[in-house]
């Protein structure tokens, strides 16, 4: 008898999922080109509330099976043609069909999977998300490194010491508050604490970099109470099936101002199930110009390559991936500051090497409860070398071992969400002469859950993280361990079509970093001599975020508005005292307040041509009695320009805008305001399996003399001068 009754409940179960399976309906449809009809071949099709994608076959068909009934909005975007976004009704065991016509056109979808770890469009996200794809990145920069290439989007600025060591900077936040991502996984280089270390990447090895601003520890990590940016690559995701045949990119780019050149390869090929990549490349550059002559010892230099193998089905996917980047780049100015000075050695290069292999998994459906489950692990091995007069001084070695784990779970009603797990294993150590710490091995564990429920009117999202980071240091120095929970909640509301208004309340925590609790000695890359702290406490925020977005055919627009209070806020509090030549400084804490806005705004001034704008500042101070500012904030900034089309011509002139900064640490020196202008054009020929994008970009074109108030050594060294850059990108599939 229960052998018997085991087997009917069986038999109910396999009927009820049976009916279930029966509910459903489908979505198909084709992606062409507007002018001549062709197919395009690889156009990413998203369903952006069930967190789905696929891609568009060689007749320029897709399909998405297993669609509740209901009504549901589908976008369809491919490279540098328009974005297409259209409403279909699915309903019980139909089909339901949808075409798309994409041209040349300024309207671009922006896409994140940052956010909420599914992708999803901005208007969707609960957070502030900033996408750049490779193409706009392909003429612009002149640089190896990451805050060159984000530095004109609203909320971010850049953090530098020259052109090779550049960092993004999220609404005023830098270093170890802000969290750099490669694929959604943490890069392990060293930038975050160090002024003269950058985050290298090539442009032409990703497919986009997204910026989320404001917090994001829920998903990623007490290191992101700032922002998280992440460059996403073209096998960022698991996908549901693999692209049928060959796909890739080559780019070549080249120009003056710094003797810039350099390019790479990318290729990616399917079969079946199964799908081969590898690509690789390079870029050098000399000593930049500026209007009052060349910056010694700015060049920099850099090659990278990348191999993988994966394998994809609607029921399971895993890859395996290696990449190594390595190169090298000058610290300008580096013995103006060692010994006041008055060292007759030459500046100092740094000369770095990255190594990382990964793993990625993703098994679906799981059942009734659960869509999928996906784990990532990942392995770095950073090593860079101080060199001058062509020998190794101090060296950093940093080795990091990370795993992710998340659980998406179905959407039942009105609940959706994703409950996952992270790990981290570090090893970092420095030797020679200016070894700023002992051995430390850190150990993070984090569990962490994002939860959405969609009513008629609104969303509602809500999570928390439980994280802890365990610090063990060789020698006398105390091993630390730090336990916080950060949590969010959030409220999107659509205003009408294609409006939304979005509010986010957070409180973050974050552990001190390795280096703040642990570093003492000449730090030239901070132009300090550093006196970690290792008593400190954690650093608590508490902050409040409200955007309201507008997206449609004439004009698209948002607005963030932003207030951060962080108590036992980290900083270093000069002594006034003067070692080796350096200012003397101490790691201590307090309580600081972030307040500011960023808005951007596209419209539609005819069908070709598009007046665009965006504006950005924050106030960044130090609570104690009179509120001092904090250092390296960045000034109140625009830019204001054009986008004119015609067919696959697109010319962009623009001007970009700072306002003095005379709200200034006691550290620092004012900054003039400036206004630069520059004209971006590139013409495009796209055909069912191929695009074609050259493009040149006229930067600084009145040769203006201006000042990075972030750089280190921006009363040194000021920002490039007039230059122009030619760049060739094909992409096939």
């Amino acid at each position: 008898m229960q052998a018997l009754g085991f087997r009917l409940g069986l038999l109910v179960l396999v009927v009820c999922e049976l009916a279930t399976a029966q509910t459903a309906g489908s979505i198909e449809g084709s992606v062409t080109l507007k002018e001549s009809g062709q197919p395009l071949h690889h156009a990413d099709v998203l369903l952006p509330k069930l967190g789905r994608k696929t891609d568009v076959d060689a007749k320029g068909s897709f399909r998405f099976a297993n669609v509740p009934p209901g009504d549901w909005e589908i976008v369809a975007h491919m490279h540098s043609l328009s974005d297409a976004r259209k409403r279909v009704t699915v309903r019980a065991g139909e089909s339901a069909r949808v075409e798309f016509k994409l041209d040349f056109s300024p309207l671009r979808e922006t896409v994140t999977v940052t956010a909420s770890a599914k992708e999803e469009t901005a208007l969707e996200s609960f957070q502030s998300v900033a996408t750049v794809s490779q193409l706009d990145t392909a003429a612009k920069s002149g640089s190896t490194s990451l805050g060159d290439l984000l530095e004109d989007q609203a909320g971010v600025a850049k953090r530098s010491f020259g052109p090779g060591t550049t960092r993004p900077v999220v609404r005023g936040f830098d270093g170890d508050r802000v969290l750099v991502l490669d694929d959604g996984m943490r890069t392990g280089t060293l930038s975050s604490q160090s002024g003269d270390h950058g985050e290298p990447v090539d442009p032409a090895m990703v497919e986009r970099i997204e910026v989320v601003r404001g917090p994001a520890t829920l998903l990623y990590g007490s290191n992101a109470i700032g922002g998280v940016v992440n460059a996403v690559s073209p096998i960022h995701d698991l996908a549901e099936k693999p692209h049928e045949g060959l796909s890739g990119n080559i780019s070549a780019t080249g120009g003056s101002g710094n003797a810039q050149g350099g390019g790479s390869a990318n290729v990616r090929y399917g079969a079946g199930n199964w799908m081969l990549w590898a690509g690789g490349g390079g870029m050098r550059t000399g000593d930049y110009g500026t209007p009052i002559g060349k910056v010694p010892n700015s060049g920099t230099d850099l090659k990278n390559g990348r191999f993988g193998l994966g394998r994809f089905s609607e029921k399971a996917s895993f890859s395996f991936g290696y990449q190594w980047q390595e190169g090298a780049y000058g610290v300008p100015f580096s013995n103006s500051f060692e010994n006041g000075g008055s060292s007759p050695e030459p500046d100092v290069s740094l000369a770095w090497r990255r190594q990382q292999a990964r793993f990625s998994g993703t098994v679906r459906d799981l059942g009734k409860y659960f869509e999928q489950f996906s784990l990532k692990l990942s392995y770095t091995d950073w090593n860079h070398r101080e060199l001058s007069g062509g020998e190794t001084g101090t060296q950093f070695y940093n080795k990091q071992f990370l795993y992710r784990g998340e659980m998406r779970q179905r959407k039942k009603g009105i609940l959706s969400g994703t409950f996952g797990f992270w790990g981290m294993t570090r090893d970092f150590k420095s030797v020679g002469a200016e070894a700023l710490s002992p051995p430390v091995d850190q150990n993070a564990l984090a569990v962490f859950g994002l939860e959405e429920l969609t009513f008629d009117k609104f969303r509602l999202q809500f999570g928390a993280r439980l994280e802890n980071n365990r610090y063990s240091p060789q020698g006398i120095l105390p091993a630390r361990s730090f336990t916080g929970v950060s949590a969010s909640a959030g409220m999107n509301v659509p205003l009408w079509v294609g409006g939304a208004f979005v509010a986010n309340y957070s409180h973050a925590y974050r552990a001190p970093a390795l280096e703040e609790l642990y570093f003492q000695g000449p730090h030239v890359g901070n132009l300090t001599f550093e006196i970690g702290n290792s008593q400190l406490r954690r650093e608590l925020s508490n902050g409040v975020d409200l955007s309201v977005r507008q997206q449609s055919q004439k004009f698209r627009g948002e607005i963030n508005f932003f207030r951060y209070r962080l108590s036992d806020f980290v900083f270093l509090a000069p002594t006034g005292e003067i070692e080796d030549g350096l200012r003397q400084a101490i790691y201590a804490q307090g309580t600081a307040n972030y307040t500011g806005a960023e808005a951007k705004t596209g419209i539609s001034l005819t069908p070709n041509v598009w007046l665009n704008a965006s504006f950005d500042f924050v106030r960044a101070t130090l609570v104690n009695g009179h509120d001092t500012s904090l250092p390296r904030i960045p000034p109140v900034r625009g830019r204001i320009g054009f986008d004119i089309r015609h067919k696959g011509l697109s010319v962009r002139p623009e001007l970009s805008m700072a306002y003095r900064q005379d709200r200034i640490f006691e550290t620092e020196t004012p900054t003039a305001g400036y206004a630069v202008p520059s004209v971006n054009a590139s013409y495009s020929i796209a055909g069912a399996h191929t695009l074609h994008v050259f493009s040149v970009n006229l930067f600084n074109i009145t040769d203006q003399l201006y000042r990075n108030h972030l750089s280190f050594i921006k009363d040194l060294a000021p920002e490039m001068g007039r230059g122009v850059r030619f760049s060739y990108n094909l992409h096939f599939y």
